[in-house]
């Protein structure tokens, strides 16, 4: 039986392109940069994608990784890369406005309240995360908040999940499961860890065969009777 959950964030519990996407169109308004269009945000977020999978490949840096993908983005659009660690700084502070939950999450958390164990584990920032969480209501409804850069070493890496591992004390690795969308990140980081792994696939990709995890599920209520048996039809 399934015990602890391990939740990601972004893209799991919170739509993170509606908050990316509202974040850089008030940055651009706000810099005086011009009209952000569609198509300059799916570059971004591109961009931003291989800087993360950089990172999770212990690559680069975190700090590279937030200024970097900014400099990259703003010298494809013409706009001076200089920009990028102001860019960045009211990024992770404007990334908290938007809040919108996926798949009806915070409810789903508050269901679980009392049934299983839940705790955050993120790469994301403590600024943008530590906002995120208060506005949601999902902070207050965990167990534990387990941020890489508090912890020094970031998911898929073993060590990030031998330090949140070491606190959460469970009976067994049997008992704890990771729920997220992202199969580098998350899922890697589960089998790196030797815990249950559930891959959030709301898009219903094909899951490669450099992945064996254990669960697939396109909507976060399918986790219902993974977790309590009980609810199963």
């Amino acid at each position: 039986m399934i015990r602890t959950v391990l939740w990601d964030v972004d893209g799991t519990l919170l739509d993170f392109s509606a908050a990316e996407s509202a974040a850089i169109r008030s940055l651009f308004r706000e810099f005086s940069l011009g009209e952000c269009t569609d198509e300059m945000v799916r570059r971004y977020s591109k961009i931003n994608e291989g800087f993360w999978q950089r990172l999770e490949r212990n690559e680069i840096t975190k700090d590279r990784v937030l200024v970097g993908r900014f400099e990259t983005f703003f010298a494809e659009q013409g706009i001076d890369p200089v920009l990028a660690p102001a860019f960045n700084e009211k990024y992770q502070y404007r990334l908290g406005d938007t809040i919108v939950c996926r798949d009806d999450s915070l409810n789903l958390v508050l269901s679980l309240r009392g049934k299983v164990r839940q705790y955050i584990v993120s790469n994301g920032t403590i600024v943008a995360q530590t906002k995120k969480l208060k506005l949601s209501g999902l902070g207050e409804q965990m167990d534990g908040i387990f941020l890489s850069e508090q912890l020094g070493v970031e998911k898929p890496n073993k060590a990030f999940f031998d330090k949140v591992l070491e606190t959460v004390s469970p009976e067994s690795l049997s008992e704890v499961m990771i729920v997220g969308d992202s199969l580098t990140s998350d899922m890697q980081g589960g089998i790196n860890a030797g815990i249950r792994t559930c891959w959030y696939n709301p898009d219903r990709k094909p899951l490669p065969d450099a992945y064996p995890v254990d669960f697939v599920i396109s909507d976060l209520h399918e986790l219902i009777p993974l977790l309590l048996p009980e609810n199963k039809e």
